[in-house]
């Protein structure tokens, strides 16, 4: 009998956390839609996209950050996962993926993996995400997530981010979540005729601008500056802004 009453007193919290998560979950979307709308004059985006918010609708967001923040994994804030690293904001996270245009047929590459979450959002969009983390611990932890969630369509590797991934180029969108000083040229040069670059670019101490960067189809680039943002720094194996 206390066995039965052990796993009725299970199940009844697990339902009871379930719907503490989904109410979390509406109210980080009813802020996401209300951030939009605050911040359209410098994004040139009064909605985001219906397939961008549905995604941030089924993607578990507790399942990539520590136990510890769980509760807290629909705050409309960034959160640290660990190794100096963090979690966008949610906000920032839907903003940059709508800022893409992701079409289901597109091949994306993200550029600092972190927790895996930004991924997963791209993995319900696109046909294949590439992501890379310069953090080991981060990407192996990202790795298992990814496979236990049922993520087949995300191909996950640890290395230095800034060259890109040359051996699948050319992206349909590429997506940076760090900053960098400049705007790497090998990411440009890995972006398809007509693809979309978003990444912020700053200095790790000073002020940071989200960028969306547009490909013409002779080659040359157009660049539109799109919101004041604050990320950890893109940086090499010996921890120096890139």
């Amino acid at each position: 009998m206390l066995g039965g009453l052990l796993l009725a007193g299970e199940t009844t919290m697990t339902a009871a956390a379930q719907d503490a998560f989904d109410t979390a979950r509406k109210r980080m979307l009813d802020e996401i839609v209300q951030q939009t709308r605050e911040t359209q004059r410098e994004t040139g985006r009064a909605t985001l996209s219906p397939r961008v918010m549905a995604a941030m609708a089924k993607v578990p967001r507790q399942r990539f950050v520590s136990e510890k923040d769980e509760l807290r994994a629909y705050d409309n804030r960034p959160l640290s996962i660990g190794s100096g690293q963090t979690i966008s904001q949610p906000f920032i996270v839907a903003l940059m993926t709508d800022l893409m245009e992701i079409k289901p047929s597109d091949r994306v590459l993200e550029i600092g993996t972190g927790s895996g979450y930004q991924a997963a959002i791209l993995a319900e969009l696109a046909a294949t995400v590439y992501t890379i983390e310069i953090v080991e611990a981060l990407g192996k932890l990202a790795a298992e997530r990814f496979e236990k969630h049922g993520y087949r369509n995300i191909v996950a590797r640890i290395d230095d981010g800034y060259k890109g991934w040359p051996e699948h180029a050319p992206f349909d969108s590429i997506m940076v979540t760090a900053a960098a000083r400049e705007v790497p040229q090998p990411l440009i040069d890995q972006l398809k005729p007509g693809g979309r670059l978003v990444i912020p670019v700053g200095s790790q101490s000073g002020a940071q601008t989200l960028y969306l960067i547009e490909k013409r189809p002779d080659g040359t680039t157009t660049r539109r500056a799109v919101l004041g943002v604050q990320f950890v720094p893109l940086t090499d194996r010996k921890g120096k802004q890139q």
